[in-house]
């Protein structure tokens, strides 16, 4: 009984934990894929960590630019809980 409980309570701070979670923070902490698209005519600078938030520096775009697409990806050493984040830039109106 008392394992039972146990791993019920387990379950339960799990499912509390994870759904407390942003997108950001589980990719950071867990791995996976997630996509950011930026406001149209935004090009991104640079994009880095603080804690579980991701911050996006962009910029306007010119008007010889063109929108692209960037994909950042982790290489952790044993390939476990290895992130990606891919930004997305439009073209402005």
């Amino acid at each position: 009984m008392k394992k039972r409980i146990i791993l019920l309570l387990t379950i339960f701070s799990s499912i509390i934990f994870l759904g407390g979670c942003t997108p950001n923070g589980l990719t950071k902490e867990f791995g996976g894929k997630m996509t950011v698209e930026l406001e149209p005519g935004n090009k991104l600078e640079e994009i880095t960590w603080k804690d579980a938030n991701l911050w996006i520096l962009t910029r306007p775009m010119r008007e010889d630019e063109k929108a692209e697409t960037h994909t950042f990806y982790e290489s952790s050493e044993y390939h476990v809980f290895e992130g990606e984040i891919t930004i997305v830039e439009k073209e402005g109106n």
